[in-house]
C-alpha cells in the first residue's frame, strides 16, 4: 500500500531548523552549565582528597545496525528522534560521565556526561520552537548538574543544571533499557530536563519532587515563561511501584494560560528477580494559537523484561501512540508497534557488553501517517526492522 507524503516540514529541513542554531548566540543557560561543571571538578577534587563519598565515572558506546526492507530513500526512520539512521552502521551514543550523589556524608553531589553520536542531534529539539541559544554545543551535554542535601526534616535535595527528566520510562541510553530502540512516546516527552528540581521523602517510601524547567524540550526556546510540574513516587510494596508526574507551561510564542502545554505521565512497575513487567501511559494537550482545534498527545506502553538464564535476557514491549494534529510528530497519525529483543550480557571487572538482536514493527495509519520508501514522496503504512547492536561500558567506583 502506497500513500502520498503529506509531511509538513520536510525531516532535512526539520533536522537543520532543529540542530543549527546560529553561531555565537549563547544565553545565560550555557553559561550556568559551564559554571556547573566547573563546579562539580572542583567537588570532585575536594571529594577525592576527603575521601568523604565516592565518585562513579566511566563512558560506553552504541553501536548499531536497522535494516529497513522498505529501503527509506533518506535513510531515515520517518518523525522520528533517537535509532533514526537506517541500512547504516552508525554510533548512535557514546559517552563519558562521573557522577557523585548528594549524602549525608558529602551534602554537596554533581555529575557531569559528555555525549556525542546520531541520538544526540535533534533529541532535545522541538519541532515547533526555535533552537536554544548555544543547543549546538549543549546537545553534547548528558545529565551535567551539582545537588545538595540540607539536613532538613528527612533531607531536601535540591539539583540544578541538566538532569535525567521526571517524565517517562525509558532513557535516552539504550545502555539503559529493556528494547534497543526507545517507544513513541519516549521520542516525544522530554529525556533531561534543564532547570532546577527539589525531591522530599515524605516517608520511607513516598518521595514528592517539584521541578521549574526551561520548558518542554530543553533545548528549544518556544519563549522565557519556564514549564513546572510535579512528581509523586511511591513504593507500593518492595515489588510494586508507581509514579505520577504532571508539567505545564506554554510551547509557543503566545503565553496566555489557555494556550499551555500540559502533560500527565503514569508508571507501575513490578519487579522481581527474573521478570519486570511495567506500564507507561501519558496524555499531553495544548491550544495552538494559530487556530484549529486543540491539539492530543496520547501514548502506552507495556514494556517487560525476562532475565532467562546467565547473561541471556528477553524483553517484549507492544505500545501504541496517537498525535492528532502532527503537533508533536508533525504528521497526524496514529502508530501501533512491537518490540521483541533477545539481549546475551557480560561483564568482567569494571568493563561489560550488551549485545542484542531486535524484531520491530510500526504500523501507521492517518492523514499523514506512514514510512518512507525508496521513492521521494512516496509512504508505506508499515515498516519492519531487524536490529543488531553492540553496547561497550566501562564503569568504575572511586
Amino acid at each position: 500500500m502506497e500513500i502520498d507524503d503529506r509531511d509538513p516540514v520536510p525531516p532535512a529541513e526539520r533536522r537543520g531548523r532543529q540542530a543549527d542554531a546560529p553561531a555565537g548566540r549563547w544565553v545565560s543557560a550555557g553559561w550556568i552549565i559551564v559554571a556547573l561543571m566547573l563546579i562539580v571538578t572542583l567537588c570532585c577534587a575536594r571529594g577525592a582528597h576527603a575521601q568523604s563519598a565516592p565518585w562513579t565515572y566511566g563512558g560506553f558506546a552504541d553501536l548499531g545496525y536497522l535494516f529497513a526492507p522498505n529501503d527509506p530513500f533518506n535513510g531515515e526512520f520517518r518523525s522520528r528522534g533517537t535509532t533514526r539512521h537506517l541500512n547504516d552502521p552508525v554510533v548512535n551514543m557514546a559517552a563519558i560521565y562521573a557522577r557523585r550523589p548528594a549524602s549525608p556524608a558529602s551534602r554537596w553531589g554533581g555529575e557531569v556526561t559528555l555525549q556525542t553520536g546520531k541520538d544526540d542531534e535533534i533529541f532535545g529539539f522541538s519541532a515547533t520552537a526555535p533552537p536554544l541559544g548555544g543547543s549546538a554545543w549543549l546537545r553534547h551535554l548528558g545529565p551535567a548538574s551539582v545537588s545538595y542535601l540540607a539536613g532538613a526534616g528527612n533531607g531536601l535535595t535540591v539539583q540544578a543544571g541538566i538532569f535525567s527528566s521526571l517524565i517517562g520510562y525509558d532513557s535516552l541510553y539504550a545502555r539503559d533499557n529493556f528494547n534497543y530502540t526507545r517507544p513513541w512516546g519516549a521520542d516525544f516527552t522530554p529525556y533531561l530536563m534543564l532547570g532546577v528540581n527539589a525531591a522530599y521523602p515524605l516517608t520511607d517510601r513516598t518521595t514528592l519532587t517539584g521541578f521549574v524547567v526551561n520548558g518542554y524540550w530543553h533545548l528549544a526556546k518556544a519563549n522565557a515563561v519556564p514549564s513546572v510540574g510535579a512528581q509523586v513516587a511511591t513504593a507500593v510494596s518492595p515489588r510494586v511501584t508507581f509514579k505520577q508526574t504532571v508539567m505545564a507551561g506554554p510551547h509557543q510564542a503566545d503565553t496566555a494560560f489557555g494556550k499551555w502545554r500540559m502533560i500527565a505521565d503514569s508508571i507501575v512497575e513490578h519487579k522481581t528477580d527474573r521478570f519486570v513487567f511495567a506500564f507507561n501511559g501519558h496524555v499531553a494537550t495544548e491550544a495552538v494559537a494559530e487556530a484549529g482545534p486543540r491539539a492530543w498527545w496520547i501514548a502506552a506502553q507495556l514494556p517487560m523484561q525476562w532475565r532467562v538464564s546467565g547473561p541471556w535476557r528477553v524483553a517484549l514491549r507492544p505500545e501504541i501512540a496517537h498525535d492528532s494534529s502532527g503537533r508533536w510528530t508533525l504528521a497526524e497519525q496514529t502508530v501501533t508497534a512491537f518490540t521483541g529483543t533477545v539481549e546475551y550480557r557480560t561483564a568482567f571487572k569494571s568493563t561489560g557488553t550488551s549485545l542484542k538482536l531486535e524484531y520491530r514493527v510500526d504500523n501507521s495509519t492517518g492523514a499523514q501517517g506512514g514510512f518512507f520508501t525508496d521513492r521521494d514522496g512516496v509512504l508505506t503504512p508499515t515498516q519492519h526492522l531487524w536490529i543488531i547492536a553492540a553496547v561497550f561500558r566501562f564503569d568504575h567506583t572511586r
